[in-house]
């Protein structure tokens, strides 16, 4: 019999919600030592259908958290898709050319397995039943109060445990999808419409002569469109354009009834499109689904900065808020930076809505025939085809100058736009030739980094400028040591920022990065106060073997001589740029947010 009576607690960050979203955003906490919790309806995880897309910027987030590798080796990759045959992403810098497909389940469990190592067990099956956020201004803007008031409810209570808890939060997170309780409870509406295109869903093992089933292909035939994503194994997920008919709509309420319509009847209509191929499934159906198309955002992102929507409650995802929220929580930044989470991602989301518009009206007409002249011609369906995979691949992300963008010195790099994420690129390193990934090397581990191209360092000019740069960044008052943490100089040391404690702290990571070859430089040849370990010193050149790094100066558009400094945040963008000499631009910058 569960215990009826009350219990409080209270917590640094509460995610309600375990899909992707959430659990992407509880791990990052959890790795940064936050103390977070998450709680979920559900009484145990997806095992099947569901979402099931992993676009080539995901990757790359999930590289910088140490988890693309099993991603990779458990989903399907899609490198090529078929209206003709093209590259499916068409984003040239995708340091992963490719999408990954794997049911939600799966996804969730990667997260999962990486918090349990942590220590982080998901509550569930628990439901919010009642959310409060204080008015007291004074509390709303101190980081280290408990402002947010969520009572919750256990839906299986154990024998002796309390049925009702009353948590009080410092944030929380509303990861809990499209229907988002979170997002009803505190009035934010979705602004946007929702379409006539009634689509079904279907995972199976097919049985087909169809050649390209193992692309990402599109099919636009006069019987309605149809989208093939290859998935993990042998199975295939096909998207079925129906119509009103088909779908079974009421002709009353215009609501699609999905006791009339099923797996098999979604069979039937691909049948239609795939011919004269023929297409059959093998064994039972994996998952199935209808749904109408909508295209809608959240009105705000977030309410007082202390309650966030993330994932399908507005159409975004929430690592980006992580290293801001543990800034704040760390008193290291001013709590006015979390205004920055819906001013950067509420616009990436209106764009993407606004094209997802227009490519489902493309994507959903009919062929152009000599019947139907109106129709879509197959040059347009192409180019819009190739066009949304740029568009959702999440590479072109640009973020527009605030508080964490600074564009001034945007002419020291020419290739690498301030407000996009850091370009790939292989550098060895000097110590031992041994080549690198930049972005492994710039872990999503709340630290900023700060990468000083040094240019040519065996110039005496430019040697000089190296070691006056160092001065500056090192003297007391400077940036290093008014920003930085931990062991004071403010430069990163060489710990897993994760070990059950939550170490590697310091604010800044700096990486050092030559043009010169490997035969002519010595990482010692870089002042101390730039080199915190000898890993942190890297050169713009081949391996020994001569297969992989160089050119990359000119990859970033960065003059090989002078060099240049750029700041990359911790999830991954660049921030600001400045030369040398103007290194109080920088500290201008970390002052309008951070704490001294």
């Amino acid at each position: 019999m569960a215990n009826s009576s009350i219990v409080e607690s209270k917590v640094d960050v509460l995610v309600i919600g375990a899909g992707p979203a959430g659990l992407m955003c509880a791990q990052g906490l959890k790795r940064a030592g936050v103390d977070v919790r998450v709680i979920d309806r559900r009484p145990k995880k997806i095992a099947a259908g569901q979402a099931d897309g992993i676009q080539p910027r995901t990757i790359e987030v999930l590289q910088s958290y140490g988890l693309a590798e099993r991603l990779l080796r458990e989903g399907n990759q899609m490198h090529m898709a078929r209206t003709d045959r093209t590259p499916d992403v068409t984003a040239p810098t995708a340091r992963y050319p490719f999408e990954v497909t794997l049911h939600q389940g799966a996804i969730e469990a990667i997260f999962m397995d990486s918090m349990r190592s942590m220590g982080l067990e998901i509550d569930r099956p628990v439901v919010p039943t009642s959310l409060e956020i204080s008015t007291d201004e004074a509390e709303l803007l101190d980081p280290q109060s408990h402002p947010v008031k969520v009572v919750l409810k256990r839906l299986e209570p154990e024998e002796g445990q309390n049925e009702t808890e009353v948590v009080r939060a410092k944030f929380v997170v509303g990861a809990d999808g499209a229907h988002s309780w979170v997002r009803k409870t505190l009035g934010i509406t979705m602004d946007g419409e929702q379409t006539n295109y009634i689509w079904g869903v279907v995972d199976l093992i097919p049985s087909t002569d169809f050649p390209d089933i193992r692309s990402k292909c599109a099919i636009h035939s006069n019987n309605g469109s149809c989208m093939i994503i290859p998935r993990e194994g042998d199975k295939v997920r096909l998207y079925i354009q129906l119509s009103d008919k088909e779908a079974g709509v009421n002709s009353e309420t215009g609501r699609v009834d999905k006791d009339k319509i099923g797996a098999e009847q979604l069979m039937e209509v691909a049948r239609e499109s795939f011919k004269p191929y023929r297409i059959e499934k093998i064994g039972e159906f994996d998952w199935w689904t209808i749904y109408i198309i909508g295209q809608r955002v959240a009105s705000k992102f977030s309410v007082k900065e202390r309650v966030f929507i993330a994932g399908d409650a507005c159409h975004t995802h929430s690592p980006k808020a992580v290293w801001k929220m543990t800034h704040v929580l760390r008193g290291w930044a001013d709590i006015s930076l979390l205004k920055t989470y819906e001013f950067e991602r509420r616009k990436y989301a209106q764009d993407l809505i606004a094209f997802d518009k227009e490519f489902s009206a493309l994507f959903s007409d009919k062929p152009k025939t000599e019947l139907n002249q109106n129709g879509v011609t197959h040059e347009q369906f192409l180019r819009a085809f190739q066009t949304y995979g740029s568009f959702t691949s999440g590479i072109g992300i640009h973020y527009a100058p605030s508080s964490i963008v600074q564009a001034e010195h945007q002419p020291q790099s020419a290739q690498q736009t301030i407000g996009m994420r850091i370009l790939p690129h292989v550098f060895i390193r000097a110590a031992d030739a041994r080549p690198f990934e930049i972005q492994d090397l710039l872990p999503a581990d709340t630290r900023f980094k700060i990468l000083i191209f040094a240019g040519n360092t065996n110039d005496e000019v430019q040697k000089a400028r190296l070691g006056k740069l160092a001065e500056d960044l090192g003297r007391e008052g400077g940036l290093l040591k008014r920003y930085g943490r931990g062991d004071g100089s403010g430069i990163g040391n060489n710990l897993r920022w994760w070990d059950g404690k939550g170490v590697g702290r310091d604010v800044f990571d700096v990486l050092v990065i030559g043009s010169k070859g490997k035969e002519k430089v010595n990482y010692t040849d870089i002042p101390e106060v730039l080199r915190s370990h000898w890993s942190k010193v890297l050169l713009d050149d081949t391996d020994m073997y001569v297969r992989t790094g160089g050119g990359g100066y000119g990859h970033y558009g960065i003059d090989p001589e002078k060099g240049t400094i750029v700041v990359v945040r911790p999830d991954g963008y660049v921030g600001a740029m400045a030369p040398f000499e103007e290194i109080g631009d920088l500290e201008a910058y970390f002052s309008a947010f951070m704490k001294s």
